[in-house]
């Protein structure tokens, strides 16, 4: 398999229509389209350590969630850290497919990992119009919000996460992964008594008993990472034969 047919494998299964309309991803670095892939690498962030890892290790492409490039680059030039990465990876002839918002809506994508991963029954898409990439679902059993994050905590593997406590017992539950502000007052609107994201901003935080739901702000690497397994699992159905590993590409310690 190479290059381009692995990503038109990911592609389809992980189509571009469901991108929010401000993301950029896709095919990032390509040195060579036709190269045959043997081993693949899978991160949340491409950073220049997993960029290292994967050169020394002799892998062929970089797959991840979070774009390599996502702002327009001006020049090519040592000074910018994602300049740097991409002639890193072009002289070592290895490639880079990120999946970003698309991969938060698609099914089975981030958030569908997120929900199951909870214990979440009867799950569905919630967001603001057009952009219904977070999940909604039950627990099978009614918790505490206190009892619920340290759940979260304990699923997830997270070094802390941030409970903002409306005084609701826990049963209905959306989730999305990453940053997740702006969706706080849809899932209320879904009829969510608890909302988990990865990060929230400090004002939702601290009216969250006031607003009438309560929020949990778990990091958001620890939100998303678990899809880099889901990736793992579609590069296999790609070709069996290849190998894919995962790599944590989180530098971010909780002290």
């Amino acid at each position: 398999m190479t290059v381009c047919e692995l990503y038109a494998f990911l592609n389809e299964k992980i189509p571009a229509s469901l991108s929010c309309e401000w993301d950029h991803d896709g095919l990032m670095c390509c040195p060579d389209a036709e190269k045959q892939v043997k081993k693949v690498l899978v991160a949340l962030d491409i950073t220049a350590a997993v960029v290292e890892s994967a050169i020394a290790g002799g892998y062929d492409v970089i797959l991840s969630h979070h774009p390599l490039i996502f702002s327009p680059l001006g020049a090519l030039t040592q000074d910018d850290p994602v300049a740097r990465k991409i002639m890193r990876l072009v002289r070592a002839d290895v490639a880079a497919m990120s999946f970003h918002t698309r991969l938060d809506a698609v099914t089975g994508g981030v958030n569908d990992k997120l929900a199951a991963i909870l214990g979440l029954d009867g799950v569905r898409p919630f967001g603001n119009a057009g952009e219904e990439i977070g999940r909604i679902g039950d627990l099978p059993c009614e918790m505490t919000a206190e009892a619920f994050a340290a759940h979260v905590k304990h699923c997830l593997g997270a070094d802390q996460v941030l409970l903002s406590d409306a005084g609701l017992p826990v049963c209905r539950v959306a989730v999305l992964g990453g940053s997740g502000s702006d969706d706080v007052i849809a899932a209320k609107r879904a009829g969510a008594d608890t909302y988990l994201s990865g990060e929230l901003k400090h004002n939702w935080l601290t009216e969250a008993p006031e607003r009438g739901i309560n929020l949990i702000a778990a990091g958001h690497f620890h939100t998303e990472d678990p899809v880099c397994e889901v990736l793992r699992e579609l590069v296999h159905k790609a070709d069996p034969t290849l190998r894919v590993d995962l790599i944590n590409s989180n530098p971010v310690k909780a002290i």
